[in-house]
């Protein structure tokens, strides 16, 4: 600029040279901004390549018309955030205007005035006017700034928000859903009731509901604190929990009310209710009589006496006195 605005006495006899030195001004101009754009341009190609690596992809040059819709772009520009956006444009459209309509205002004077002073002190003075203008606009956008940022984190944080609906979407996935948990777990209890017949040849003896439950108890006085249940079934499998324990000799005894107690509250390879301790440790007393006289070590025992289990344990008993209740 200083160098187009520096006249000799040639340049001003001959004004017709003006339309010549403007295009050479021009064309100066348009290469000084090419060559920054592709400096700039080389900058942003090679810190995304730096951050991402190369990736070849045409997708983003590929024609998306969903975002000319006139109908999409008409309803996003009613969300709060667009509205905040726009609401915030034109504040500062207006303060940069009412700032620029004082400025000029106030400088015009000074400015008429110049072409009375030479060339070199008009140009200075108009450097200076230029550059306070433009800094005193760009103080005012930062001052913005330093509004508008704390402004978007705080709306950033408000859409991560969730609603409440989402919230509780999000803990049934997270938790699962409790009827889908609760099959799940039995069908783990039924896998694992059925592996659990391999372990009926470790019992001490198998205790039935004729025709429904099997349970099989085991105890070693060494190694557990109390007895516990190594395989327990129903219907086929209680049949099967049978079977396997008549094949390998395990005593199967009748008594219904500990059967179905031991089936509902006992867990496999877990010790029993301290409330059955009692009931158990009266089979195990015929049990170990059994396998006595059996050895020709003592005389053989009578039938089994049946053992006393709380009804509150058995829970055939309890449909019965909530029906009589009812």
């Amino acid at each position: 600029m200083g160098q187009q605005l520096t006249f000799d006495a040639a340049s001003i006899q001959q004004t017709s040279s003006m339309t010549t030195r403007l295009s050479q001004a021009t064309s100066l101009g348009m290469a000084g901004c090419m060559a920054f754009a592709a400096i700039t341009t080389a900058a942003a190609i090679f810190a995304a390549v730096a951050a991402g690596g190369w990736v070849n992809s045409l997708k983003p040059l590929m024609p998306d018309f969903s975002r000319v819709n006139p109908l999409n772009g008409f309803g996003n520009l009613f969300t709060k955030k667009k509205l905040l956006s726009v609401a915030k444009m034109a504040v500062m459209t207006a303060i940069l205007f009412a700032l620029a309509a004082v400025f000029l205002s106030s400088g015009m004077q000074t400015l008429s005035s110049l072409i009375l002073q030479p060339s070199t002190s008009a140009i200075k003075h108009l450097t200076g006017w230029l550059t306070s203008g433009v800094g005193l606009l760009l103080l005012v956008i930062l001052m913005a700034a330093l509004l508008d940022v704390p402004l978007q984190t705080l709306l950033h944080k408000d859409e991560l928000k969730m609603s409440h609906q989402e919230v509780k979407q999000e803990g049934k996935e997270s938790d699962g859903n409790p009827q889908v948990k609760a099959k799940m777990r039995q069908k783990q209890r039924e896998r694992a009731q059925r592996n659990s017949v391999n372990a009926v040849p470790k019992a001490d003896f198998v205790v039935m509901n004729p025709t429904h439950f099997a349970v099989a108890v085991r105890y070693d006085e060494k190694t557990m604190r109390a007895p516990q249940v190594v395989s327990k079934g129903a219907d086929l499998l209680a049949m099967k929990i049978r079977d396997v324990a008549k094949h390998h000799a395990i005593p199967v005894l009748q008594s219904p009310m500990l059967a179905r107690a031991l089936y509902a509250n006992s867990e496999l390879d877990q010790d029993i209710p301290s409330s059955l301790y009692t009931a158990v440790a009266q089979v195990l007393a015929y049990v170990y009589r059994l396998r006595a006289a059996i050895q020709g070590k003592g005389p053989m025992p009578g039938e089994l006496s049946q053992p006393f289990v709380p009804p509150e344990l058995d829970p055939l008993t309890k449909t019965n006195a909530q029906a009589a209740h009812a």
